[in-house]
């Protein structure tokens, strides 16, 4: 991933000094459980952890792997000149490459998995902060882009922080499926190693056995990996998109902080654009970018094939560092942007009245006006107000059908904001607990 979006923890995890480091556990602890076992020498063994301290130089790995033209027979090869060819001739006894690599690769993803996290953790605290803020700052509910009825801003956060909790859970059930470490040998059969050395590979690095490996971990757990990402990268997506709307000039209602010194365009130096949203639209492209290839990998030849491999090369770190950087964005931007209830009671009251039209709609059929004729009655007024900008109350009132049905009071009353909102305590309860 560039630089431009990767932060540097998330990126370390990647580093092929982190992946050689991992495959170097891998066999160490494998060498450890097969001498517990008697398999191999005890000298053996512990002369592979001699290397525990040693910096693999990628560059020399890199040299070999281009005359051998297989990257863990390359490392192997540089962990002998390191721990010498006699002591580490029983390294990688009875294993095969995909032992190393699919292990190494559900640990980079359940690191990955540990920081993002923590990452939707800390965007949680955001959106859990900004909806008590602004649990009764009034706005203007939309649908189809039109206005509809009155909720409130501390509602579409308190929205958000649902679904992000969801997403949590999530991130939390995709960390523990792919969680699984495969020691099983060619065709997953256990031939020449022992299962008792795979679970110890795997209890030393955080991991519980796969049940049953074909020589690869099965690719249907990455799959519902990497849909979790990409359902999360969609979430994000979904609220970038409605800071992008409330920062339209004529909308004006919320927008991103703007920082001293920050310049909206080369051209116009009036602008304030919402660039922080706008990218993270493009990010949460990229991240859903990994999901198809991911869902095509479950499907490989007989016990193995690498046609996977390619892929998870750049997945991996792309989706993971991309999303991770989203998700540190996303959280700036709502616990810096800035909210402008003025602007939103404006925009509410642009067609005035109007948006209580429900409201009428029930009060004339509980007084005993047919659906449809209290439809037409409601409509006929309200479309005024869209043409002419009148109010609507007062349009209401020069009805006679409409006052024939509602007192001039029970008109009056219909127009009371908190009516609407007198529901926010028990959906705060149902989202935040009590």
């Amino acid at each position: 991933m560039i630089p431009r979006y990767s932060r540097p923890e998330m990126v370390a995890i990647w580093s092929p000094e982190t992946k050689f480091r991992i495959w170097y556990e891998i066999e160490a602890h494998a060498c450890e459980a097969m001498a517990d076992l008697g398999v191999i020498p005890r000298e053996n063994a512990d002369a592979v952890w001699k290397a525990k301290d040693v910096e693999f130089d990628v560059a020399r790995i890199d040299e070999i792997e281009a005359v051998t033209k297989h990257d863990v027979i390359a490392f192997l090869t540089h962990l002998a000149e390191h721990v010498g060819s006699e002591e580490a001739r029983f390294v990688h006894q009875g294993m095969t490459s995909s032992d190393v690599l699919d292990t190494c690769f559900n640990v980079q993803l359940t690191r990955a998995a540990d920081i993002l996290i923590a990452d939707l953790e800390g965007l949680l605290a955001a959106l859990k902060r900004r909806a008590i803020e602004h649990k009764n700052t009034v706005r203007i509910g939309r649908s189809h882009g039109i206005h509809a009825e009155p909720t409130t801003m501390g509602l579409t956060f308190a929205r958000f922080y649902a679904e992000m909790d969801r997403n949590l859970s999530r991130m939390r059930d995709a960390r523990a499926e792919i969680a699984t470490g495969a020691i099983s040998g060619a065709v997953g059969t256990f031939a020449n190693i022992d299962p008792r050395v795979e679970e110890h590979v795997c209890d030393q690095l955080g991991l519980v056995p796969e049940p049953i490996s074909t020589q690869v971990i099965p690719r249907d757990r990455h799959a519902a990996f990497f849909a979790t990402l990409g359902v999360i990268a969609s979430s994000i997506e979904n609220i970038a998109i409605e800071i992008r709307h409330m920062q339209r000039t004529e909308v004006l209602e919320g927008a991103e902080f703007f920082s001293m010194g920050q310049k909206g365009s080369s051209a116009m130096p009036h602008k304030k654009n919402p660039v922080l949203t706008e990218n993270l639209t493009g990010l949460a492209r990229m991240v859903r970018a990994a999901v198809i290839p991911a869902m095509e990998n479950v499907a490989l030849w007989h016990e193995r094939d690498i046609s996977h491999s390619s892929v998870e090369r750049m997945i991996g770190p792309d989706a993971t560092i991309t999303l991770d950087f989203a998700l540190s964005r996303l959280t700036g931007v709502v616990d810096k942007m800035l909210i402008f209830p003025e602007n939103m009671l404006e925009n509410m009251n642009k067609f005035p009245g109007l948006v209580m039209s429900q409201r009428v709609l029930l009060a004339l059929t509980q007084a005993g006006v047919s659906r449809e004729d209290a439809y037409a009655m409601v409509q006929r007024n309200a479309l005024k107000v869209w043409e002419h900008r009148t109010d609507f109350k007062e349009e209401l009132l020069a009805d006679s059908d409409v006052t024939a049905a509602l007192s001039v009071e029970e008109i009056e009353e219909k127009f009371d904001l908190g009516y609407h909102t007198k529901h926010v305590d028990t959906i705060f309860e149902r989202v935040f607990g009590e």
